[in-house]
C-alpha cells in the first residue's frame, strides 16, 4: 500500500469498472471507497440519529414502480461516447453550476423519465474519456435544456467542487458512486458507500460534501455528508446473497448523506432486475441498527477526496 507522509496510510479500497466499460466510479483511494468499518463512532450519533426517525426502517428507492410511472424506481445511468452531441444548459443555480456542454439528448434516461416532475436526476458517463456529468430537475422545453443545477467530474480524479457549490446532489457530491447498481450487487461485491436522505439536516456540511441545504442550525441534526454504517454486530447470514451483499457494503463502507429526502430512503440505479425478495428484506432492516461514524481521519487534503486509513 502506498503512503502519504505524515498521514498515515493511504486508502486500499477497490473500484471495479462500471459494467460494459473501462470506466470506474472514482479512484480507489476515493472517499466512496474507503473502509469505515474500523473507524470510531461520532460522539454525535446518539443525537443525529434521534432527529432521523429512529423507529423507522430502511427503504430501497430503487426496484419495480407497479404501474406508479412509466420507469422503474430509480436513479438512471446513461452511457454514452465522446461523439454524443452537447448541449448548453439553463441553470437555475447557475453560479455554482459547471457551465459546459452536457451530453444530453432523446436518448438521455431521466429519473422518473422525461415527462415527469420530482427530481429528475439525469446520471450520464462518456465512456470515451470516463467522464460523468450529472444534473437535477432535468427537463426540455421546445428546443431548451433547463436544469436545477449541473456538475461535471472526471471519473479518474479525487478532485472535489469548489467550496460552498451544490452538485446535482445538496451536498455537492456525485450521485453515480453512491447508486448500487444491479451488476455489483449480484457479483456479490459492492466496494462503495450507498447515498441516503433524511428530511431535516443541519445548516452545515463535513468534508467531503461542499454543500448544504439543511432547515436548521443545530449540531444536533445530521450535517451532509455525514456517514453511517451498520452495526458489525446486526446478523445477516440468514438473508439472501444479494441482500447480505447489500448489508455487508453498508457495514463496510455505510451510508452517505447526500440530500434532503425522506429519512432512511437511500439509492440504486434504475433496472429491471432488481429482485422484490431482496428488496423485501431490506426493507425489514431497523435505523436502529445504525450508528454514526467519525470519518475525520480519512481526510488527507479538505480539496481532495483522496482518503486514507489508520
Amino acid at each position: 500500500m502506498a503512503t502519504t507522509a505524515g498521514s498515515g496510510t493511504a486508502n486500499a479500497g477497490t473500484s471495479r469498472p462500471l459494467a460494459g466499460t473501462s470506466c470506474r466510479a472514482f479512484p480507489a483511494d476515493n472517499y466512496w471507497h474507503a473502509s469505515v468499518a474500523a473507524l470510531p463512532r461520532s460522539s454525535r450519533s446518539s443525537q443525529w440519529l434521534a432527529h432521523m426517525s429512529p423507529t423507522r426502517k430502511l427503504h430501497p428507492d430503487f426496484g419495480p414502480s407497479y404501474g406508479a410511472q412509466s420507469v422503474p424506481y430509480g436513479i438512471p445511468i446513461t452511457y454514452v461516447t465522446s461523439a454524443h452531441a452537447r448541449v448548453g444548459i439553463r441553470f437555475d443555480y447557475a453560479s455554482e453550476s459547471d457551465r459546459v456542454g452536457y451530453p444530453l439528448g432523446s436518448d438521455t434516461k431521466i429519473e422518473g423519465g422525461q415527462m415527469t416532475s420530482g427530481d429528475r436526476h439525469a446520471v450520464i458517463v462518456d465512456t470515451s474519456t470516463c467522464r460523468l456529468y450529472e444534473t437535477w430537475a432535468t427537463h426540455k422545453s421546445g428546443t431548451t435544456w433547463y436544469a436545477g443545477s449541473g456538475a461535471t467530474w472526471s471519473l479518474g480524479s479525487n478532485a472535489l467542487r469548489p467550496a460552498g457549490w451544490t452538485s446535482a446532489d445538496a451536498a455537492g457530491l456525485p450521485i453515480l458512486p453512491g447508486l448500487l447498481r444491479y451488476d455489483e450487487v449480484a457479483a456479490g461485491v459492492v466496494d462503495h458507500a450507498i447515498r441516503f436522505t433524511t428530511d431535516v439536516t443541519d445548516r452545515r456540511y463535513v468534508w467531503p460534501a461542499r454543500h448544504q441545504a439543511g432547515s436548521v442550525s443545530d449540531p444536533s441534526y445530521p450535517p451532509m455528508g455525514a456517514r453511517f454504517r451498520l452495526k458489525a454486530s446486526y446478523p445477516i447470514s440468514s438473508f439472501r446473497k444479494d441482500t447480505q451483499a447489500v448489508l455487508r457494503a453498508m457495514k463496510t463502507y455505510g451510508l452517505v448523506l447526500a440530500d434532503n429526502g425522506s429519512p432512511w430512503y437511500f439509492q440504486g440505479a434504475q433496472d429491471t432486475r432488481w429482485a422484490e425478495g431482496m428488496l423485501d428484506q431490506l426493507k425489514a432492516i431497523p435505523a436502529s441498527a445504525f450508528e454514526a461514524v467519525d470519518t475525520s481521519r480519512l481526510m488527507i487534503s479538505a480539496s481532495s477526496g483522496r482518503a486514507r486509513t489508520g
